[in-house]
């Protein structure tokens, strides 16, 4: 998208606020970046700017540094925390873990951006915990469902919390990195992932 392209754009877009669109077209440059390979440390305000169509001024005027605008991109791409219906602590757990599979707007590859932010998440002490930031509401949400899931009777009464969440968030996001089995088709693994927990999980 090209400078012109957004300003375009805006003229189209009566009463749609100038920065809003700017910043759409900025966080998807990330994110382009970072599903096309590109490293962290290799990606620059400059490459972001070009790819946007937007001048380095605009997104220094909205965030920081490099760090902070990647940790954006990211949880633009993962969405807002999904509505639950409460009902059943399975369906709420397939519907989490899809969200956390890419629950945002944009199209890009969560197994992909998620390559490229790994090595930095180990590399950078200032950057993880800002990626904890955008993770954490949705582990504490999914906390949430085996909470009640243990109230309601649904699941054991002894249940470690906190491993369980990790035997369910932690092969998602294997298979989505690695593609771990590829004899297992994305279309159901969640549901058989979720399934598969609670069989150890439930009351």
């Amino acid at each position: 998208m090209t400078t012109a392209s957004v300003a375009g754009q805006e003229r189209k877009s009566p009463g749609r606020p100038r920065n809003a669109l700017a910043d759409e077209a900025i966080l998807t440059a990330v994110l382009d970046l970072l599903s096309e390979g590109q490293a962290v440390a290799a990606i620059s305000i400059e490459a972001v700017a070009a790819r946007a169509g937007v001048g380095k001024a605009t997104i220094y005027r909205r965030w920081p540094n490099k760090e902070a605008l990647i940790i954006d991109a990211v949880a633009a791409m993962k969405g807002p925390l999904p509505e639950l219906e409460g009902v059943s602590v399975r369906d709420d757990l397939v519907t989490l873990i899809k969200a956390n599979r890419g629950g945002g707007k944009t199209s890009h590859s969560v197994g992909k951006v998620t390559a490229c932010l790994l090595p930095e998440l180990l590399r950078d002490d200032t950057i993880l915990p800002m990626y904890q930031g955008v993770v954490e509401p949705r582990r504490e949400v999914m906390r949430g469902v085996l909470r009640r899931g243990i109230e309601s009777g649904e699941l054991r009464d002894d249940l470690n919390i906190e491993l369980t969440l990790l035997m369910l968030t932690g092969p998602s996001m294997v298979q989505g990195l690695f593609r771990w089995d590829p004899k297992v088709p994305d279309d159901g693994f969640v549901e058989a992932l979720v399934d598969a927990v609670l069989r150890g999980a439930a009351a």
